[in-house]
């Protein structure tokens, strides 16, 4: 074992770099810096019809969520049948000074949302905002709800004047943000990354000491420098987003005092109804419990939850015991507020259409008449003494309309009674023809086949149309008619 660690730290400049962010995705959307990613489905589909929207830190890279083979958040929401989608915040340049904290969070986030939401007919997300990502739904959550399904924040500062060494360091008279960003324009990221390392001065020390006892695992030591090269690999802030972050959020600790505006519209937690459950970490030093959990208490919804468990800031997101401990409750959490399954459209089974149309042959159907307007036809007038009648087709029900008369069809019976004698004898004559070619040995006399009973009426034919006639316009009196003149 020994000789193993030895070998390994020997080969640590040669050895292969680790492969981060390597789960297949696409780029769906692409503005100014920022991208947003859409990992291909697992072979078998999706199971869950609500997309996953993952909203990293402005100030990390996005794969940390996506870290590397069998530690990679990303990839075991795919694998659970989720269709998942990423935001690649990119690296801001001198240029992105001017980007503000409205452009960043109303515009880019909701553009994000937006696109992976028309994915789906429902046209709704869940969110998962890790660290400031967190920060970042929960405000944009709060103005704009109507396309979020569920949210999870991990490890997301929501009170900001909570004690801790960042809040005390940004809120000394030395620190003047203004002056900073006045000079520098894009905050750089050399200056954020020493601020964290400050709040665990010998947090490099501590990770040397844990390689050195555990650089005989090949598996250890290549989640050891995949999350070294994720957390090296740090990004600038736009210097108008940093400022209105520090002073409105850090320093006057605006979201929960409800003094927080977003692109003109004031911010109140309550208007999140949408299921929300806030995690936070026993050890995080970045984010304290508290300031992660009061989410819970500020917003209005009735579906919430605060999960408190220990580890740290990263360690408990991305490791294999938060593949076993975390990711199967924040799936299933997304899975309890998933979309309702869609309702299956009635299936027409063709063999029993073919057996409907021979016990029921097909009959000529007439469209009833449309109604002329009497604009068209002057002749046609509606009585005003009394409201006309008229029959529908089949029915005995009677209906206002603007025709005159309704003769029902006439039938011929025989009169008196010879007639009612005739045919009385034409009816036992039919009776005795089958039994008397019957004795005769000839074949009985064919007739008509009596037409099948029509489904719900108990009858053998077709109800018949009642014959409606229109009586021609009284024409008034006058001179006579030229032609009967003549």
């Amino acid at each position: 074992m020994e000789l193993k660690s030895l070998t390994n730290l020997l080969s640590l400049a040669t050895r292969p770099k680790p492969q981060v962010g390597s789960t297949p995705a696409d780029v769906v959307w692409e503005e100014n810096k920022w991208k947003l990613l859409h990992y291909r489905p697992r072979a078998e589909g999706t199971k869950y019809q609500t997309p996953l929207l993952l909203v990293p830190s402005l100030i990390n890279r996005h794969y940390v969520l996506d870290l590397m083979p069998g530690k990679s958040f990303a990839e075991s929401m795919v694998q659970r049948g989720f269709d998942v989608f990423c935001i690649d915040w990119g690296t801001p340049g001198d240029e992105d000074r001017f980007v503000t904290f409205d452009d960043v969070v109303d515009r880019w986030l909701g553009r994000a949302i937006r696109v992976a939401s028309k994915m789906v007919p429902h046209e709704k997300v869940h969110l998962l905002g890790y660290c400031m990502g967190g920060t970042l739904t929960a405000i944009h959550g709060a103005v704009h709800p109507e396309r979020i399904a569920s949210m999870i924040t991990l490890a997301a500062p929501i009170r900001f004047n909570d004690g801790s060494l960042l809040s005390r360091w940004t809120n000394v008279k030395g620190f003047d943000v203004d002056v900073l960003v006045d000079t520098l324009g894009t905050v750089p990221w050399q200056l954020l990354q020493s601020a964290f390392h400050m709040l665990r001065p010998t947090l490099t020390l501590s990770k040397a000491v844990s390689l050195l006892d555990r650089a005989w695992n090949d598996e250890f030591l290549d989640g050891f420098l995949a999350l070294e090269t994720w957390g090296n690999d740090n990004v600038s802030l736009p210097g108008e987003f940093y400022r209105r972050y520090i002073k409105a959020l850090y320093q006057e600790d605006g979201l929960l005092a409800g003094r927080f505006s977003l692109a003109g519209q004031r911010v109140d937690l309550k208007h999140i109804t949408f299921p929300t459950l806030a995690v936070s970490f026993e050890h995080d030093n970045i984010v304290p419990g508290p300031s992660a959990g009061v989410l819970i208490e500020a917003i209005g919804s009735q579906v919430k939850q605060h999960l408190h468990l220990p580890g740290g800031h990263v360690g408990a997101v991305v490791s294999k015991h938060a593949a076993k401990t975390l990711w199967p409750q924040l799936e299933a959490f997304y899975a309890a507020h998933d979309a309702p399954p869609k309702t299956a459209e009635p299936v027409v089974d063709r063999a029993v259409m073919e057996a409907v149309a021979q016990v029921l042959p097909l009959r000529e159907v007439r469209a009833p008449e449309a109604t002329t307007p009497k604009a068209q036809h002057p002749e046609v007038r509606e009585p005003r003494d009394a409201a006309s009648m008229r029959v529908d087709a089949g029915t005995t029900k009677a209906a206002p309309g603007p025709l005159r008369e309704v003769r029902a069809p006439e039938t011929k019976a025989p009169n008196g009674p010879k007639g009612a004698e005739a045919a009385k004898s034409k009816l036992g004559e039919l009776r005795a023809a089958p039994q008397a070619a019957a004795r005769d040995g000839a074949a009985p006399p064919k007739t008509k086949p009596s037409p099948p009973r029509v489904a719900g009426t108990g009858s053998r034919t077709a109800p018949k149309a009642a014959v409606v006639k229109r009586l021609p316009a009284k024409k008034p009196a006058g001179k006579p008619s030229p032609r009967l003149a003549r």
